[in-house]
């Protein structure tokens, strides 16, 4: 860990963060309602703040610091497959699992189509969820209630994918990354305008506009605060309906499969509030996991390269956090112009995935070694798991 003032700390090598991502951190370190600054060893350039850092806020909360992908963040899952319990060739299994479960801009057709395995507690709670939907603060822009219904369960595009993945022991999981879809898009971009508005009229002067808060015990603090929750919440089940839909998919061709161990979920897009040095904070992670003593999380590599389980050490320099996978280290127009498909073909060898053009920003050679970003936080967490992706499905 690098000191880098009193309110910057920085995981890694402090010299390989781009010239703009040092610039978001500092202008997040000069605010006056924020404390301290973690920055993870995947951290890259943002909007607002920087992927990959952690701030800590006091009497206020920072929307666009969140970002617009609000909750976003990963499930894992161990079956009782073995490596030789999988055919040689999985191009018919990832078929069935896009069928599952939509991806890219596909949503399901109604609420029937949601559960594709009866799972009656998981209903019950997403069906709980889903009533508290119009007493969010900023229901009049968003979508009628029968959208957001038809949308939990999906994966979205980008960098969100579904794997089924083998550990060392030659043991089979299911790991996905998703967030809150369109109905977070929505609620982050309000609150996100709502904020910058009330500061500028208040002649509060920013480093960067993208930067706005609100202050505690302020009718929009109460507004955002339990509308950003609820999109936690969404984006949690979503992920477990998703999980629940994959199961089903590989139960049609194994239907002898069963959970070996309770599904990991974990947020990295997200606030909550939380104590330290016995101050109360409200911790955005954007683009980081809690790493509290204890906890488990996942941090994802990419498609071709090794993801990670861990076990949080709770060391509290970081407010209790790591990093939330790789990290990009070229963006995603570079990445377009500096791989070809051979390079995708290669990169990806022995992952049934697509190796198309639109998957080619994906490569793995545009992320960050996750192995150099895992020995830079080993005083964060422990390694519970190391799984190899032999399946993926991008949107």
């Amino acid at each position: 860990m690098n000191q880098v003032s009193e309110k910057i700390r920085v995981w890694g090598d402090f010299n390989t963060i781009e010239p703009q991502a040092m610039n978001q951190i500092y202008n997040v370190s000069k605010l006056e309602v924020v404390d301290g600054v973690a920055i993870m060893p995947d951290c890259h350039f943002g909007k607002g703040a920087t992927v990959g850092s952690v701030i800590a806020s006091r009497g206020a909360v920072l929307p666009a610091a969140v970002g617009v992908d609000i909750g976003c963040g990963m499930a894992a899952l161990k079956t009782n497959l073995r490596a030789n319990d999988l055919p040689d060739d999985l191009a018919a299994i990832r078929s069935t699992i896009e069928s599952y479960v939509p991806h890219g801009f596909d949503a399901h057709k109604g609420s029937r189509d949601v559960f594709k395995e009866r799972n009656d507690n998981l209903r019950a709670e997403v069906e709980k969820h889903i009533d508290a939907y119009n007493g969010l603060a900023c229901i009049k822009h968003l979508n009628p209630q029968a959208a957001i219904i038809k949308q939990i369960g999906t994966l979205g595009g980008g960098n969100h994918f579904i794997e089924v993945c083998l550990d060392e022991n030659q043991q089979v999981w299911v790991m996905l990354h998703s967030g809150s879809r369109n109905v977070g898009k929505v609620i982050a971009e309000v609150h996100i305008s709502k904020a910058k508005d009330m500061l500028s009229m208040r002649g509060v002067q920013l480093p960067d506009r993208d930067l706005a808060w609100f202050d505690h015990g302020t009718p929009e603090f109460d507004g955002y605060v339990h509308d950003v929750s609820w999109a936690q919440e969404y984006a949690r089940l979503n992920r477990a309906v998703m999980i629940n839909n994959v199961f089903a998919a590989l139960k049609s061709y194994f239907p002898g499969i069963q959970v070996q161990d309770q599904a990991i979920h974990c947020h990295h897009n997200y606030v909550s509030k939380e104590t330290f040095g016995g101050l109360e904070y409200y911790i955005t992670r954007k683009g980081a996991v809690n790493a509290s003593t204890g906890t488990l999380g996942i941090i994802p590599g990419s498609m071709g390269t090794r993801s990670y389980i861990v076990r949080g050490l709770g060391n509290e320099d970081s407010f209790n956090s790591c990093s939330h996978g790789a990290g990009r280290r070229m963006s995603r127009s570079q990445a377009k112009k500096t791989f070809t498909l051979a390079d995708l073909e290669t990169q990806t060898q022995g992952v049934e995935c697509r190796k198309d053009q639109g998957v080619l920003d994906e490569i793995p050679g545009s992320y960050k070694d996750i192995d150099i970003v895992m020995e830079n936080q080993k005083d964060l967490v422990e390694t519970v798991a190391i799984l190899k992706a032999c399946l993926c499905v991008k949107g």
